[in-house]
């Protein structure tokens, strides 16, 4: 047990859901010549333990205001909400223990270096000195060599990984990355990836909010969308990726064609180019041995094959669509 934990009664058994909630309704009042709005419509919402969940949305579609609410930092109008098997207002010390939140925001005091302050926030959760991971959590985010350099001296990438660090100090068995890799560098990401992923494996159950969807695809196991307020969807990832019925084949042919054959009519097919041609079936209606029989007896030669296949950004930008249609 950490020593954040110890402070207070622990669950029996381990939570099914490292995080619930049931109606959760956030309100914000109208303000000088505005209107009022809602938010957050009602969620219900739950994130096994031990997942990497993604939840996704557009810009003011409710995610940060969600994020802000289990943080301690928004008051919810209506709902519960449980972090831990802790509701956030009967158990409100023990609910913000068991997370770590880290905000899109670059928050940190440039006179401060990373190792003071990874230990004030230690020191704010009640971590003693003997059982602080300072230099551990340094190393682990790659920031042991600037360990006593100020904070305003470091790059935008590794004050991202900073933040990361801080969220950690208590160690917590939710941690929220909010736009975690925002100015990030391609490598700098794969290392923040790479740790993140390891506390999973060890356990962390991991919420992501991002707008990079191929990372989402890739890391989260289940995914949750939210649009204008309310939940669109929230399935395992490869059961979403398996809305829309659809797989095109993109062709490079030996020569150029003004129009697309008769025969491939039956098919959405189009042509971008003079010797590219772009074959569109239902995998579920249309058999692929079919559909290049079907382009053999039209007498082309294909010099070249790929195929693309149903995106996260496809089923995002249905959704979306659908729910302001």
């Amino acid at each position: 047990m950490n020593a954040v934990s110890a402070s207070y009664p622990a669950p029996a058994a381990q939570p099914e859901w490292a995080v619930e909630l049931k109606g959760l309704t956030k309100n914000y009042r109208a303000t000088g010549n505005g209107t009022s709005k809602q938010a957050l419509k009602g969620i219900d919402l739950t994130i096994p333990r031990g997942s990497f969940f993604g939840l996704l949305g557009p810009n003011g579609a409710g995610k940060s205001t969600m994020i802000n609410i289990l943080a301690g930092l928004v008051i919810k109008t209506a709902g519960t909400a449980k972090i831990w098997g802790y509701d956030i207002d009967e158990r409100p010390r023990q609910s913000r223990a068991a997370i770590g939140v880290v905000p899109q925001e670059l928050i940190l005091d440039p006179f401060f270096t990373p190792r003071e302050l990874l230990d004030l926030q230690a020191g704010l959760y009640g971590v003693p000195r003997a059982e602080r991971r300072t230099d551990e959590l340094l190393k682990a985010v790659g920031l042991a060599d600037k360990a006593n350099a100020y904070a305003r001296t470091l790059s935008g990438g590794m004050r991202r990984r900073l933040m990361v660090a801080k969220a950690l100090v208590h160690t917590p068995p939710v941690l929220v990355l909010d736009e975690p890799t925002a100015g990030v560098d391609i490598e700098l990401r794969q290392s923040l990836w790479a740790y993140v992923r390891e506390l999973n494996r060890g356990g962390t159950t991991v919420l992501l909010t991002t707008h990079y969807l191929e990372e989402a695809q890739e890391l989260c196991d289940t995914i949750a969308i939210i649009n204008n307020g309310a939940l669109a969807a929230c399935e395992p990832t490869q059961k979403l990726l398996g809305r829309m019925d659809r797989k095109e084949l993109w062709l490079t042919l030996d020569r150029a064609l003004d129009e697309v054959p008769a025969r491939l009519f039956k098919y959405q097919t189009e042509l971008p180019e003079p010797r590219r041609l772009v074959v569109r079936y239902r995998p579920s209606s249309d058999n692929i041995n079919e559909v290049l029989a079907a382009i053999h007896e039209s007498g082309l030669v294909i010099t070249d094959l790929s195929t693309k296949e149903t995106d996260l950004e496809d089923i995002f930008l249905q959704l979306v669509h659908a729910d302001r249609a």
